[in-house]
């Protein structure tokens, strides 16, 4: 198992490590080793409101410098806009600082590659082993002076509003949550260039403000001023802006597979969803398969993390992907999950079907299911522990078609998830329970 990497970059709590100054710093050298520019690297750094999010920079930058790389700082920025940023800009590989929708005392460096997407498997591997290895950096004389590119957010908006063909949002009115994180100012900019009514929430981060009570993982919040002000829809952000997530106009949050299979149906129906496929993870409710199958609309499945849903879709060609999480990609217009341009495509889906945002989500029903998150000790690999593989084996046999279990560690913390899903509430309430006991006993 990984004992730096996640699902998404490195992460955990700042100033302990392995988000530290130092590891900042080394990481910065190791990158000039695995991605093989030691000569002219050119390294781009962006960051979200976490008030930790500075000093990583500078030990980054610093690392990076002393490595013989480039450097240019983009401030304050969503993940997306920094891999848009690569991707039209000459440099070679870019960090995005931020712990995504964790509370400000967490923070975390993500990493982009090659035309802006994320590390393989492999890349991440073999930085890792040199993070943890006793090879230490020559100690060089810094390269050039670090630049600051304050066009950065300003061409990723363009971009952005190209997408939906700079679609007239008139009429439109929206309640938009930055979650006081990195969209907190362009965010809200977009959708008024556009022509829609916009209410901000969550607009004034500290620092120690992001995530708190706000933003996607809050958007019953959104949800409530929505119903205050009369809007039309909710938009919730995560702190780095890179998850969306929605209310409709009666204040309720849209389930993230229904967001996806609508996507997926007017993809389609525009003649731009390739293969007639969509990729998911594991994590998405088997109601979305079965929504989708009646519209001849495949459903691939991969593990969990937008990286592993956009290698599927490099892979074999396919447009759209995303997790029931808020991560949306559209391969035609972002190489990661991008909660702007997402949220962009759904207004142009409500404008030009004339139907509301609770209207175009009535497009499947979801089975019963339950997500139970347990804190442990340590990730012991499922193979050593006997007493929970017989279980899981017992209620996949129990389960047959009707239903199905996942249970993983989360790729970010020291957690164990538990998924049930099944078509009879009553299972998946007995499931769990047995599931967590035996989770319990057997680690603790």
């Amino acid at each position: 198992m990984r004992k730096l990497f996640g699902t998404d970059g490195i992460r955990g709590k700042a100033g302990e490590y392995p988000i530290t100054a130092q590891m900042a710093e080394r990481l910065g050298w190791a990158m000039t080793q695995v991605l093989d520019y030691q000569d002219s690297m050119h390294v781009l750094i962006g960051r979200d409101t976490r008030e930790s999010g500075r000093e990583l920079e500078d030990a980054l930058v610093y690392g990076l410098r002393k490595a013989g790389a480039h450097v240019t700082r983009l401030g304050i920025i969503p993940s997306p806009a920094v891999a848009y940023t690569l991707r039209r800009s000459q440099a070679d590989a870019a960090v995005m600082l931020t712990a995504s929708h964790n509370p400000y005392e967490d923070n975390g460096m993500k990493i982009f590659g090659t035309q802006g997407f994320k590390l393989s498997d492999e890349q991440e591997a073999e930085l890792e082993a040199l993070l943890l290895s006793t090879q230490s950096p020559k100690n060089n004389e810094l390269s050039t002076q670090d630049q600051i590119d304050p066009s950065a957010l300003e061409s990723y908006a363009t971009s952005a509003k190209q997408s939906v063909g700079n679609l007239d949002l008139s009429g439109l009115k929206i309640v938009i949550d930055a979650g006081n994180g990195a969209a907190y100012s362009i965010g809200p900019q977009i959708f008024r260039d556009l022509g829609a009514e916009v209410i901000e929430m969550s607009v004034s981060p500290n620092g120690k403000n992001i995530n708190a009570d706000c933003g996607a993982l809050y958007a019953e919040k959104a949800g409530a001023r929505v119903l205050a002000e009369g809007t039309d829809l909710g938009v919730s952000f995560d702190g780095d802006a890179d998850r969306v997530i929605f209310t409709d106009a009666q204040g309720q949050v849209i389930n993230g597979d229904r967001v996806l299979a609508m996507c997926a149906l007017s993809l389609k129906q525009s003649g731009k969803l390739a293969h007639n496929t969509l990729v998911t993870t594991v994590m998405s409710n088997l109601g979305l398969d079965e929504a989708l199958v009646k519209e001849s609309i495949q459903v691939i499945r991969t593990g969990v993390g937008d990286r592993l849903v956009l290698e599927r879709m490099r892979k074999d060609g396919f447009s759209l992907g995303g997790e029931n999480s808020g991560h949306l990609i559209f391969a035609e217009h972002a190489t990661t999950g991008d909660g702007i341009v997402a949220a962009l495509q759904i207004c142009q889906m409500i404008q030009k079907s004339g139907k509301s945002l609770a209207e175009l989500a009535a497009v499947m029903r979801e089975y019963p299911s339950s997500l139970r998150n347990l804190p442990v000790r340590e990730k012991v690999p499922m193979d050593q522990l006997p007493r929970l593989s017989r279980l899981m084996a017992e209620a996949e046999q129990s389960f047959g078609t009707a239903g199905r279990q996942l249970i993983r560690y989360s790729g970010t913390e020291n957690k164990i998830r538990i998924l049930v899903e099944h078509s009879d509430q009553n299972m998946v309430d007995a499931w769990i329970a047995k599931f967590e006991q035996c989770i319990l006993s057997e680690i603790g």
